[in-house]
């Protein structure tokens, strides 16, 4: 997972989430190109900035399988 930048906590439901973009985020030069991640208790929310309403829900070891994978 990658550091905080600054992005404010969002609500959902009666949860507060904390997103953090991706440090390969902006990689090419492109500052719309962020992905975004906040952790529940029983999930990993991923989502694109650019669209921040939709989010893709994961479990943890969903999660942990894709960063063994793709780091």
């Amino acid at each position: 997972m990658a550091e905080p930048f600054g992005q404010q906590p969002t609500e959902t439901g009666t949860r507060c989430l904390v997103w953090v973009k991706s440090s390969a985020s902006n990689s090419g030069g492109n500052t719309n190109d962020c992905v975004e991640v906040a952790a529940t208790s029983d999930s990993v929310l991923v989502r694109d900035s650019k669209d921040p309403g939709v989010h893709l829900p994961l479990t943890h070891s969903t999660w942990r399988a894709f960063l063994t994978r793709h780091h």
